[in-house]
């Protein structure tokens, strides 16, 4: 499931960071993550990530999370070696979480790592925000 990079020296806190911000991207103006990225990080499945969401539905308002377009898929599902459009169906499509939206999910998810990773993710989306501008669209 993820990769131990992420895990493996827990005393240097910016371990796994530069594999972390590369699972970052910009939609709609907004700096996100997409769910199966998440559920890699926070070490569940997807399918378990999305029924967190789902079950805790208040605590992920629309500037937190939203589910990304077919078009929006198109264009950057070429990034991706696992998971491709033909295997992931149109009503399959993923979720983009915001950086309070993949903070939020450590609070819902039942992982004995969330609060570690929820500060790593921190630190990466901190990182692209002090190296990058938001790109207006």
């Amino acid at each position: 499931m993820a990769n131990n990079e992420f895990y493996e020296n827990e005393c240097n806190p910016n371990d796994g960071l530069e594999a972390i911000k590369q699972k970052i991207f910009e939609l709609r103006g907004l700096r996100v993550m997409l769910d199966f990225d998440l559920a890699d990080l926070y070490r569940v499945e997807t399918r378990a990530l999305n029924q967190a969401v789902k079950r805790n539905i208040k605590r992920f308002p629309d500037d937190f999370m939203f589910k990304i377009t077919e078009k929006e898929w198109a264009s950057i599902s070429s990034h991706f070696v696992m998971t491709s459009r033909a295997k992931r169906p149109k009503s399959a499509l993923p979720m983009a979480f915001t950086e309070h939206g993949a903070l939020m999910l450590s609070s819902v998810l039942h992982s004995s790592i969330a609060v570690d990773m929820s500060i790593k993710i921190t630190r990466a989306f901190v990182a692209i925000r002090h190296a990058l501008p938001l790109i207006a669209t």
